[in-house]
């Protein structure tokens, strides 16, 4: 039985992890390409959205300048850089995956990865420990004092 709970915990991690990564089939519309990147840069104006979720001017000039780099072909690499380059690093909402940014993505991986391991370490040390059961001394014993305990 607790075998068969690990497997299905595995199956759920795997799963979970294979819709995170799966490549998204199909060819997007400009106007999706330039909301998914805009998703992922900061509002410089604006405290915690994103270039798509701001309404600000300064947004709305970054949607337009991203739309721009777009139609000219720059990859989407290209135009992340071009704005970190302006910005600085802050600008992404995603941290990159090198240097400190590498950091963040591994710090939550590796404390749920530690956090498994522990928790399998104390139940495998729960399952070895003896089951302590009352003998027939011990139950003549506190029936005994039961009896002889005055009622409260």
């Amino acid at each position: 039985m607790r075998r068969a709970a690990w497997i299905v915990l595995a199956v759920m991690v795997v799963g979970v992890i294979a819709v995170a990564f799966w490549p998204h089939g199909g060819h997007e519309s400009e106007a999706a390409h330039m909301h998914r990147l805009a998703s992922e840069l900061r509002c410089v104006d604006c405290e915690g959205l994103s270039v798509a979720d701001s309404s600000a001017a300064s947004a709305r000039e970054q949607r337009r300048d991203i739309g721009v780099r777009i139609r000219r072909g720059e990859s989407d690499e290209t135009i992340r850089n071009a704005y970190v380059d302006t910005f600085g690093e802050n600008i992404l909402l995603k941290p990159s995956n090198r240097g400190i940014g590498l950091v963040v993505w591994a710090l939550p991986i590796g404390a749920l990865l530690l956090g498994a391991v522990g928790l399998a370490f104390a139940l495998r040390r729960w399952q070895r420990q003896p089951r302590l059961t009352a003998s027939a001394d011990d139950e003549r014993f506190v029936a005994r004092h039961r009896s002889s305990a005055p009622d409260e």
